[in-house]
């Protein structure tokens, strides 16, 4: 049986819900951002139990199907951007289009309607989380990060840093407390 999981944004994310259903007695046979596949059918019962053990620990179970459409494509974006950095030289809109079988148009309206934002705004904020999280760990040059996130010049990142931020990169990496914002708050 598979179960769509809210929330679900890092490989942490991947073990805690792995323990908990495990906790649960369920067998998981497979688990990755957004979905855990268990042996098993549950019942009611059961599905509200891990619900609730879930919900206690930021997660949640989805049942509708739009819900499952938006998480997945918060997923395969958190994905891209923190994981998949070479994937970023692709056009997003055929990459969800593609992966979650719906002409882009659709998946962009949906989107939009539930979240208040569009797909591309989604987009652009989790690469400048991004961006925060490799500035405080000051291991690479803006024009590395920027190579790496696929943006066009230094330039160009920098401009849409501040546009999201207020701040630029540099001021902003010369903060004391560098504040970044939890993935699932995006």
């Amino acid at each position: 049986m598979k179960l769509y999981i809210k929330n679900m944004v890092c490989n942490r994310c991947i073990m805690v819900v792995r323990q908990e259903m495990e906790k649960l007695g369920h067998t998981v046979q497979h688990i990755e951002l957004g979905e855990v596949v268990v042996a098993e059918e549950l019942n009611d019962s059961q599905k509200e139990l891990a619900g609730r053990t879930l919900a206690a620990l930021g997660f949640e179970l989805i049942d509708d199907k739009k819900a499952r459409i938006i998480e997945k494509i918060k997923v395969l974006i958190i994905d891209l951007v923190h994981y998949q950095h070479n994937m970023l030289k692709y056009n997003i809109s055929e990459l969800l289009s593609r992966e979650l079988n719906h002409e882009y148009s659709y998946i962009s309206r949906l989107f939009s309607e539930v979240e208040g934002v569009t797909i591309e705004k989604y987009f652009i904020a989790q690469k400048i989380e991004k961006v925060k999280e490799l500035l405080v760990y000051d291991e690479l040059t803006l024009s590395e990060i920027a190579e790496m996130l696929n943006y066009s010049s230094v330039a160009y990142l920098s401009n849409q840093f501040k546009k999201v931020t207020g701040l630029t990169p540099t001021h902003f990496k010369n903060l004391k407390q560098a504040k970044r914002i939890p993935l699932d708050q995006v």
